[in-house]
């Protein structure tokens, strides 16, 4: 157990890193125990800002500033954060409500990552479904014209992917739902992997009138499943960095740095914090992420979600965003 002391003393850092946080100013005693209304004098806080100092947890910018947080001193407030700012009431329905008017999954996640770049302040980002866990539901085929067929290919999770065919030859009313028909037959309930092998034999057995139509509407979606790849991402926001984190923007444009951020993502429901030096590339050395993933009915996350920001963001409120927000995504998924 702790002693009053210690207790203290995390109180002191817990009050520095909200007061930096708001204010991206040195903090110092007096304003402490005026604000936080700590039972001490200020030589006592004094004393434990050096003895917090010691330990790596927060430094003194100038000798006769306040003190500002480390990330030591960020991490020791995440790993100690026990109450994270709920929700309101008007903020939990706003969120529920403009999900909702997602067309599909795609446009929900859309939605979803704009909404956190506006919620925090901070850019965000969302990567698509991982195709590798999904099952076809349905291929839509639809005639444009006669010599022009939209696939749309429709996963369990929502996801939907449209093509183009362009036909050499003119294509019958009665063939395009003959088409229909033979690739639902060959792609329903397959996993993606599965799908291309169905599709690469449908030539094997496919009817010689419609044999051609079939193979050029096989390789479209061949191509389809094989360019979406569980590496497609979203990002919004990063206009908010401009100030404080200009570099990050640079970085958030290439794509190994975003699948740096979405790896590792904790089981569903749970929130991961980086901060600073622990992210792995030194591009993201300054900010800091927070992490979640999202998904359906099924206990199987889909993809993750996620904002970066600068150090001094607000964790406690970023986490309850990060976290209502995936959960939202993950009813809509599931249907409920």
């Amino acid at each position: 157990m702790s002693s009053p002391t210690q207790q203290r003393r995390r109180e002191v850092l817990r009050a520095i890193v909200q007061d930096y946080i708001a204010s991206q100013e040195p903090v110092g005693s007096r304003s402490l125990v005026e604000r936080h209304g700590l039972q001490v004098s200020p030589a006592t806080i004094r004393n434990d800002m050096a003895i917090l100092e010691e330990a790596g947890l927060i430094t003194q910018p100038h000798s006769s500033s306040g003190r500002v947080p480390t990330q030591a001193g960020y991490r020791e407030f995440v790993d100690t954060l026990h109450d994270v700012k709920p929700l309101s009431s008007p903020e939990r329905r706003a969120i529920m409500r403009f999900l909702e008017e997602g067309v599909d999954l795609e446009d929900v996640l859309r939605r979803s990552v704009r909404l956190l770049a506006q919620l925090t302040n901070q850019a965000a980002v969302v990567a698509l479904p991982n195709l590798n866990v999904s099952r076809v539901r349905h291929c839509e085929v639809v005639a444009l014209s006669p010599v022009r067929l939209l696939l749309v290919l429709i996963t369990d999770n929502g996801r939907v992917d449209q093509r183009n065919v362009e036909l050499d030859t003119v294509i019958e009313p009665e063939d395009v739902t003959r088409l229909r028909e033979a690739l639902n037959q060959a792609l329903a309930g397959q996993t993606m992997e599965g799908a291309s092998a169905k599709l690469a034999n449908l030539a094997e057995t496919a009817p010689p009138d419609v044999k051609y139509h079939l193979v050029k509407c096989a390789t479209t979606l061949i191509d389809t499943l094989v360019d979406s790849r569980s590496d497609r991402f979203i990002i919004a926001g990063a206009a908010n960095l401009t100030r404080g984190l200009p570099g990050i923007i640079e970085a958030l444009e290439e794509q190994v740095i975003v699948l740096k951020l979405l790896s590792n993502l904790p089981d569903l429901g749970d929130v991961s914090v980086v901060i600073g030096d622990e992210h792995e590339l030194a591009s993201l050395k300054d900010s800091a992420a927070v992490t979640t993933s999202y998904g359906g009915g099924s206990g199987n996350p889909l993809g993750g979600m996620g904002v970066v920001g600068p150090t001094y963001m607000d964790y406690s409120g970023t986490i309850a965003k990060v976290r209502a927000v995936a959960r939202y995504v993950g009813d809509i998924v599931a249907g409920e």
